[in-house]
């Protein structure tokens, strides 16, 4: 293997001394080429007119700066019908003309421009010993050429958020390379529609389930094949699922509404509904903060009544539209009171209950009681507990001085977010707690039934890609009388061919979805302040 020396210059180029000044490792070369020829026509120098110096800055060399001094020539150029009469060597391609700097050097800066940006590439150049700043690595980066675009038969789209909420723009995905081919200033279909008319080779468009982009590949690409994502599917259905559970959760709690049985006071109970009291402070903020939402959502509520748009509703509450059409959906955000958090003192919670009803009303003697059954917190926690003790016996304590306790159920803490996931995942993939609420809730309502059914076969249609099959899916459906499904499946009629070709065939939107991610990573490091020009050089060239 060949070992190139640390200072190694190109062939044409003389070392003839090296030195530190200025704290910099100085390098004097000569050029050794034997006729340099003119730039213009060509032809070899026979006469040399003058000498001088050319200054360049080179890759640095064990943690110090390198300074090349090189003594090139400026030539004849003896062809009467040349334009250039007097002109200096070149030394391409170690240097560029009228470069102040090496190409490995421009290559390197421009790298790690690529990776980490302006101000922190500037910093790292300089802990590596790379003299320049933020600017010139900014100016390096535009300098870079777009690489063209060749022939593209699978095409994925997708938009980013420029400006979230506010602007977004597209990235466009060759599907076999795996590689970003360019990225649009905006998401409008006319657009989009008129980059794909420039590519007359696309055969396949992969894109998620807006119609605008729909729009743009039917008027763009006509010859293409539009494959609708598989993950914006089931993500729609999903949302879809978690709308019914919500609706039918009344209908579910009374289907497994536990019988009230009794206990003689001091017997084993429930403990699982006693909470420590809360401090004053804590409390009053956080119904201010309640009474803050509820008040919002009224407003947000008599907005929408009066038919202002989502959009103009989002951005006068300074929200997402996201966030309004869950709250129009879902109702008061926040709404129920927060799940006990578990605490050290919960073992140890029986005890406490037989220590007070046997006369130990202070919660120091507890508190030193429960100790000694190895309990290792702290007496304000058990001070905070007993204070609500009263209270707590009291909402327990039925006819004949008798503890009423409410036995375990596996939806006692049933919430429609986390259900919709039992619907959603594989079965194969639940553990036995998992399966078991899944069983609860499917006996407990023939809507939830017939949903899991229909969740299912979707899924089922989604992993094995049998899009022959939809169809029938959407008959069941129909035949279901779930309203909320039958919003899904008029969406899916309007884009029925998408949604089959999503399916049937093996490309989807996911390798795109990855590279709006990266995209994300290299926007974020720019701290959202860059122009569109400079992201879209970091993204194209990304490392």
């Amino acid at each position: 293997m060949e070992v190139q020396p640390a200072l190694a210059l190109p062939e044409g180029l003389e070392i003839t001394g090296i030195e530190m000044i200025d704290e910099a490792l100085t390098i004097t070369a000569i050029s050794t080429q034997r006729s340099p020829c003119c730039p213009l026509c060509g032809s070899p120098a026979a006469r040399v007119h003058s000498r001088y110096t050319r200054r360049l800055a080179d890759l640095p060399c064990g943690g110090h700066q390198v300074r090349l001094l090189v003594l090139v020539r400026k030539c004849f150029c003896e062809v009467p019908t040349c334009a250039r009469k007097i002109f200096a060597e070149r030394i391409i391609p170690f240097v560029a003309p009228w470069a102040r700097v090496t190409a490995r050097l421009f290559q390197i800066v421009q790298a790690i421009g690529l990776a980490t940006g302006g101000m922190l590439g500037a910093r790292l150049a300089e802990q590596l010993g790379i003299r320049t700043s933020w600017m010139t690595i900014l100016r390096w980066i535009m300098a870079l050429p777009t690489v063209p675009i060749e022939q593209v038969s699978q095409l994925g789209v997708d938009d980013f958020a420029i400006r979230r909420g506010r602007k977004y723009g597209t990235i466009l995905v060759d599907m076999e390379s795996h590689q970003v081919i360019d990225v649009l200033p905006d998401r409008s279909a006319e657009t989009v529609a008129a980059w794909m008319q420039a590519h007359p080779e696309i055969d396949l468009v992969s894109r998620d389930r807006g119609t605008d982009y729909a729009t743009a590949a039917t008027q763009g690409a006509p010859q293409a094949t539009q494959v609708a994502d598989r993950f914006h599917l089931a993500k729609n259905l999903t949302e879809i699922a978690e709308v019914v559970l919500a609706r039918i959760r009344p209908e579910i709690r009374k289907a497994v509404q536990p019988e009230v049985s009794s206990l003689q006071q001091g017997d084993d109970g429930n403990r699982a509904d006693w909470k420590p009291k809360t401090e004053a402070d804590e409390q009053q903020a956080g119904l201010a903060r309640q009474a803050e939402r509820c008040d919002r959502y009224q407003q947000m509520r008599q907005w929408y009544e009066q038919g202002l748009p989502t959009r103009d509703i989002a951005h006068r509450l300074g929200v997402t539209r996201r966030t309004v059409q869950n709250w129009i959906k879902k109702g008061i955000p926040y709404a129920k009171p927060r799940q006990k958090r578990k605490s050290c003192f919960d073992p140890y919670a029986d005890a406490a209950i037989a220590l007070w009803q046997n006369g130990a009303l202070s919660s120091l003697q507890i508190w030193q009681a429960l100790q000694t059954q190895g309990f290792k917190g702290s007496y304000n926690t058990v001070h905070r507990f007993i204070e609500t003790l009263p209270e707590y016996i009291k909402r327990r304590v039925g006819n004949g001085g008798r503890s009423l306790v409410l036995p375990e159920h596996p939806l006692q803490h049933f919430q429609a977010r986390e259900a919709v996931w039992l619907f959603v995942r594989d079965p194969h993939d639940l553990d036995e707690t998992e399966q078991s609420t899944l069983q609860a809730i499917r006996e407990a309502s023939p809507t939830a039934e017939t949903l899991y059914q229909l969740v299912q076969e979707f899924m089922l249609l989604l992993r094995q890609r049998k899009g022959e099959r939809l169809d029938a899916w959407l008959e069941n459906v129909a035949a279901s009388q779930i309203s909320e499904l039958s919003r899904m499946v008029r969406s899916i009629e309007r884009d029925k061919a998408a949604v089959v070709a999503g399916f049937t065939l093996p490309q989807n939107n996911g390798l795109v979805e990855g590279k709006v991610n990266k995209l994300k990573l290299i926007k974020r490091m720019m701290y959202g302040r860059a122009a569109f020009p400079l992201l879209r050089q970091r993204v194209l060239h990304a490392l």
